[in-house]
């Protein structure tokens, strides 16, 4: 996925499908899941972050040294954590043959970080390491 580029503070999300269960023991199929207002998926990609001005540039004066206009201040969700967001500031679409979501950064209302060890687990389980 190297030639999909998230730009600003944009995170592109893997999300959970299927069947959910309740913490009673009811199995909730897909389709009731998604009328949720909060969906859930992994991380798989992050923008640059918020782009903020340089206090040091001027364009005024050509003979300095060419300074940047501006530098992203970088966002808290990290590639592998677990998202949490406003189900109704997603953007849904399809990148070969996979479903992903866009959203913006502050839609996400909570994260999961797994430490290290629990990331190559997962992937074990998964077949994908």
């Amino acid at each position: 996925m190297a030639e999909l580029i998230i730009v600003g503070d944009r995170v592109l999300i893997k999300p959970d499908t299927g069947e959910q269960q309740t913490e009673s023991g009811l199995v909730l199929p897909a389709s009731v899941a998604e009328r949720d207002r909060i969906g859930s998926g992994r991380v798989e990609q992050v923008g640059p972050g918020h782009l903020i001005p340089n206090p040091d540039y001027s364009a005024s004066e050509p003979w300095t040294e060419p300074k940047t206009i501006g530098t992203y201040l970088p966002l808290e969700a990290n590639i592998g954590d677990i998202a949490f967001f406003q189900r109704k500031e997603a953007i849904e679409f399809t990148y070969k043959g996979t479903n992903f979501l866009i959203i913006p950064h502050h839609a996400i209302l909570a994260l999961v970080r797994l430490d290290h060890e629990d990331v190559i687990t997962e992937l074990l389980d998964q077949n994908r390491l």
